[in-house]
C-alpha cells in the first residue's frame, strides 16, 4: 500500500488522505472488481462481514467508501463503510478476522440493539477506528483499552452508559470524541483520561459527566480543542489550566460552573484561544479586564450568566474578535468602544442594563463588517442614528425593547431582519419594508397606514405592525407579497370589511386582525368560501364582524396535512436564510396569542396545531357542523357573540383540541358527551348560554372551574353546585367519523410563543466556515437557545 500522509488533526476521523478507494458499489455488486491489490482471503473474509447485513439502504454516491489494501502482502489496511449497514454487529463477526486493519470508519451505519463486542481488541494495529453514530448500547469494554496503537478514537452520538471509560493503554491517543453519548459520573484525578498526555482534542460534549474541573487537566499540556458542553461540571477554573498554552478551543457551555472569573484563574494565561464559549453557566462577577490579553480570541461567548459592571475597556485588545455575544447577563453601562475591532461580524449585548445613546463615536457605525447587531432589551434610548447607512452589510437589527424614538430610519439596503418592536418609534411605517424578509414593528406609536408600495414577489415573508395607530386600509399591494406567510395588524384603529382579496397570497400561513374597526359579514354569498389555502391561524377577535356562518364554511378551508416542518429544519416556523449567503440566519415566528388553557408563556406550539379566534364580534346563526373537520385545531374561541343552536356535536372529533371558549352566546341544548373524550382539553368555558341538562363527567369537565358552566339556568352536576336530580336528559348520539366524508381538513400551526419580537437563532458553523477551516463546523456547533 501506498504510504499515505496522516495529518492527525482535529477531524481525522473524517479527513484521511489516500488514493482514491474502490468504489463499495463494485464491491457489493463485485467483490473482486477494482480490489487486484486485496488478497483472495480478505475479500472473502470482507465479503461475509458485507453479507451478515441488510444493505439495501447503503448510500452509493458516497465515494469515501470503499477498501484500501496493501500493495505487497494484498491485507486490508483501510476499511470505510458510513450509511450502508443494518444489523446487528455479532462477536463472531468476519470484521474480527481483519487483523491488519489501521483504519476503521464504520460511522453513521444503524447497528442499533448491539453493544460494542469486546472482540475490537483483536483488530491490534487500528491506528483510527470511527464508530459514531450508530446506536451501540451499554459500556465500552475494557478490552479497547488493548488497542495501543489508536490515535483516533470517536465513539459519539451512540447511546452508551456507564463511567469514562477504560483507556490506560491508549498512550498514543491524539483525538478522542464521546460526544452524544449518556456517559456519567465523575472526572476523578485518577481518571484515565488524564494520562493521554499526547491527546490534542478531546470532545465530551453532552453526556452526564458530573464533577469539578479536576487539576489533573492541567496533565493534558498538548491540548488544542477541550469541548465538555452540556454536562454537569460544576465549580471554577482550576489553576492548572494555565499549562494547556496549546489551548486554541475552550467550550464549556451550559453546564454549572460558577463563582468569578479571577484574574489569576489561568485562564487570562491561554494566548493562544481563538474560540471561548462559557456561556449557559453561572459566573457572577464583573468582566475581568485580564480579557484584554486574550488577543488571538475569535469568538468570545458569555450569555446567560450573571456578569455585572461595565464592559472593561481592555475588550478593544481583542482586535481580531469576530464574534461577541454577551447576551443575558446584567452588564450596565454606555454601548462599549468599539474602534479597534474592525473584524466584529456579529454583536450581542441583548437582555442587559445598556443606557444612553448610540453615539456614532462609540465606533459603532465603523464596523464594515458586521451583519448581525442584537441590543434589544436594554435601555438605550435616542434617535435612530442616520449612520446606520454606514453599515453596507448589516443584516439583521434588533432594538426591541428599548426607549428609541423618532421616526423608522430605513436606510439599510442589505437587511433581512428589522425588529424594532416595543419603542416609542412615531411617524409613518416607512416604505422599505417590501426589501425585507422579516419586519417587527410592534407596539410603537406609528401612525396612518401600511406603504401601497409592495411589487410583485416582494421579499417580505413576516410583517408585524400590532399595537400601533394604524388607521387606513390594509393596502391592495400586499397581494403582490407571494411570500408572505405571517400578518399581524393587531390593536390598531384599521376600519375595513374583511380583506377578503388576501385569499390570493399562496402561503399566508398566520392571520391576524385581532382588535381593530373591521366590520361587516365574514361569509357574504359573493366572495365564496374564505378558503386561504396554507392559513393555520386566523384571529379576527374584538372587531364589529357579523352575520352567519353557513354550513359547510369550513369545508374548503384546504391547508397542509400535520408535519413536523421538515422543509423547514425544525419543529417551529422557521425560515432560512439564502443558503449562499455567508450568515445563516434561522428565524422564529414570536405571536402574541391568548388562548386559557394552553400554556404558552414558555412553550412554543409544535406545527402540528392551529388556532381560530372569532370571539368579541357580532356573528349569528349557528355554529357549522363543518368545524369538527379541522381536526388539527388546538385552540377555538368564539365566546361573545350571538351564536344559537346547539353545541355542534362535531367537536368531538376535533382530538387536538387544548383549549374551548363559547362563552356568552345564546346557545342551547345540551353539552355533547363526546367533550368528554377530548384527551388533552385542558379548558372549556360555555359559561353564560342557555345550556340545560347534566354537564358530562369525567376529567376533562370535573377540573373546571364553576365559572366556566355558570350563567345557564338550565345545567346541573359537578363542578355546579345544582345536583341533577332524576335527570334523564343527555346528548343524542355520538359524530360520525368524519373521515368517511373524506374532507378533513388538517391544519399546521405556525410556531407560537409568548411575548414579543423574535428570535434570530445562528447556526454558528455556518458563520464561522466562512472563516475558519473545515474542523470547526464540528467544534462549534449550532447556537441553542434556552430559558434562562
Amino acid at each position: 500500500m501506498s504510504k499515505c500522509s496522516m495529518h492527525l488533526n482535529f477531524l481525522l476521523v473524517l479527513l484521511f488522505c489516500c488514493v482514491s478507494p474502490a468504489s463499495f458499489d463494485l464491491l457489493v455488486e463485485n467483490p473482486v472488481a477494482g480490489l487486484v491489490a486485496c488478497s483472495p482471503r480478505q475479500i472473502q473474509a470482507l465479503t461475509q462481514f458485507k453479507n451478515e447485513f441488510d444493505t439495501r439502504g447503503c448510500n452509493h454516491s458516497d465515494n469515501s467508501n470503499g477498501v484500501w489494501c496493501d500493495n505487497s502482502t494484498g491485507a486490508i489496511t483501510k476499511l470505510q463503510l458510513s450509511d450502508c449497514l443494518s444489523g446487528t454487529l455479532k462477536p463472531n463477526s468476519s470484521l474480527f478476522s481483519l487483523h491488519h486493519l489501521r483504519y476503521l470508519n464504520l460511522s453513521e451505519n444503524n447497528f442499533s440493539s448491539s453493544s460494542l463486542p469486546t472482540e475490537f481488541s483483536n483488530l491490534k494495529k487500528l491506528e483510527v477506528l470511527s464508530l459514531s453514530s450508530n446506536g451501540f448500547l451499554g459500556q465500552v469494554p475494557s478490552s479497547f483499552s488493548n488497542l495501543n496503537k489508536l490515535s483516533v478514537l470517536s465513539l459519539s452520538k451512540n447511546d452508551l452508559t456507564g463511567r469514562f471509560p477504560l483507556v490506560w493503554n491508549l498512550t498514543k491517543l491524539v483525538l478522542l470524541d464521546l460526544s452524544d453519548n449518556h456517559f456519567s459520573g465523575p472526572l476523578n484525578p485518577k481518571s484515565a483520561l488524564f494520562e493521554l498526555h499526547q491527546l490534542r482534542d478531546l470532545f465530551l460534549s453532552n453526556n452526564n459527566f458530573s464533577s469539578s474541573l479536576s487539576s489533573e487537566f492541567g496533565k493534558l499540556s498538548n491540548l488544542e480543542v477541550l469541548y465538555l458542553p452540556s454536562n454537569g461540571f460544576s465549580g471554577q477554573f482550576p489553576p492548572t489550566i494555565s499549562n494547556l498554552t496549546k489551548l486554541k478551543v475552550l467550550r464549556l457551555s451550559n453546564n454549572h460552573l460558577s463563582g468569578t472569573l479571577a484574574p489569576n484563574s489561568g485562564l487570562f494565561e491561554l494566548h493562544e484561544l481563538r474560540f471561548l464559549m462559557l456561556d449557559y453557566n453561572n459566573f457572577s462577577s464583573s468582566l475581568p479586564s485580564e480579557f484584554g490579553n486574550l488577543n488571538n480570541l475569535e469568538f468570545l461567548y458569555l450569555t446567560f450568566n450573571l456578569f455585572s459592571g461595565q464592559i472593561p475597556p481592555t475588550i478593544s485588545n481583542l482586535t481580531s474578535l469576530v464574534i461577541l455575544f454577551l447576551a443575558e447577563n446584567e452588564l450596565t453601562g454606555s454601548f462599549p468602544l468599539v474602534w479597534s475591532l474592525s473584524k466584529l461580524s456579529m454583536l450581542d449585548l441583548s437582555d442587559n442594563y445598556f443606557t444612553g445613546t448610540l453615539n456614532p463615536n462609540s465606533g459603532l457605525f465603523e464596523l464594515q463588517d458586521l451583519r448581525y447587531l442584537n441590543l434589544g432589551y436594554n435601555n438605550f434610548s435616542s434617535k435612530l442614528p442616520s449612520e446606520f447607512g454606514n453599515l453596507t452589510i448589516l443584516e439583521v437589527l434588533s432594538l426591541e425593547s428599548n426607549s428609541f424614538t423618532g421616526e423608522i430610519i430605513c436606510n439599510v439596503s442589505s437587511l433581512f431582519g428589522l425588529v424594532l418592536s416595543y419603542n416609542n418609534f412615531t411617524g409613518q411605517v416607512p416604505p422599505c419594508l417590501s426589501n425585507i424578509p422579516f419586519v417587527i414593528l410592534r407596539e410603537n406609536n406609528l401612525e396612518g397606514s401600511l406603504p401601497d408600495n409592495f411589487y410583485v414577489d416582494a421579499s417580505v415573508q413576516t410583517l408585524d405592525v400590532g399595537r400601533n395607530q394604524l388607521v387606513v386600509k390594509l393596502p391592495k399591494s400586499l397581494i403582490n407579497c407571494s411570500s408572505l406567510r405571517v400578518l399581524v395588524v393587531d390593536h390598531n384603529s384599521i376600519k375595513d370589511t374583511f380583506p377578503f382579496w388576501l385569499k390570493a397570497l399562496p402561503n399566508l400561513h398566520v392571520f391576524i386582525l385581532r382588535s381593530n374597526d373591521f366590520y361587516g359579514s365574514i361569509s357574504p354569498p359573493d366572495q365564496g368560501p374564505l378558503g386561504f389555502p396554507e392559513l393555520r391561524i386566523l384571529e379576527i377577535s374584538d372587531n364589529n364582524f357579523t352575520g352567519s356562518l353557513p354550513t359547510n364554511y369550513f369545508l374548503n378551508w384546504k391547508a397542509s396535512l400535520p408535519t413536523t416542518n421538515e422543509d423547514e429544519g425544525g419543529l417551529y416556523m422557521a425560515y432560512n436564510k439564502t443558503a449562499y449567503a455567508p450568515i445563516f440566519y434561522t428565524y422564529t415566528d414570536v405571536l402574541d396569542l391568548q388562548y386559557k388553557g394552553i400554556s404558552m408563556e414558555q412553550e412554543k406550539i409544535l406545527t402540528f396545531y392551529a388556532a381560530i379566534d372569532f370571539s368579541g364580534n357580532k356573528l349569528e346563526g349557528q355554529i357549522p357542523e363543518s368545524i369538527g373537520l379541522l381536526k388539527a385545531l388546538i385552540a377555538l374561541n368564539l365566546s361573545n357573540n350571538t351564536f344559537t343552536g346547539h353545541i355542534p356535536l362535531s367537536l368531538a372529533n376535533l382530538t387536538e383540541l387544548e383549549s374551548l371558549d363559547l362563552s356568552s352566546n345564546q346557545l342551547s341544548g345540551t353539552i355533547p358527551n363526546g367533550l368528554g373524550s377530548l384527551s388533552f382539553l385542558a379548558y372549556i368555558n360555555v359559561s353564560h348560554n342557555q345550556l340545560k341538562g347534566e354537564i358530562p363527567q369525567g376529567t376533562q369537565f370535573s377540573g373546571q372551574a364553576e365559572s366556566s358552566f355558570e350563567g345557564n339556568a338550565g345545567l346541573c352536576g359537578l363542578p355546579l353546585k345544582e345536583r341533577c336530580i332524576g335527570s334523564n336528559v343527555s346528548p343524542t348520539q355520538q359524530p360520525k367519523d368524519e373521515d368517511e366524508e373524506g374532507e378533513v381538513l388538517s391544519w399546521k400551526a405556525a410556531a407560537i410563543g409568548y411575548g414579543a419580537g423574535m428570535l434570530f437563532g445562528l447556526t454558528i458553523a455556518q458563520v464561522i466556515a466562512s472563516f475558519k477551516p473545515e474542523w470547526l463546523t464540528k467544534i462549534i456547533g449550532p447556537y441553542k437557545l434556552r430559558n434562562h
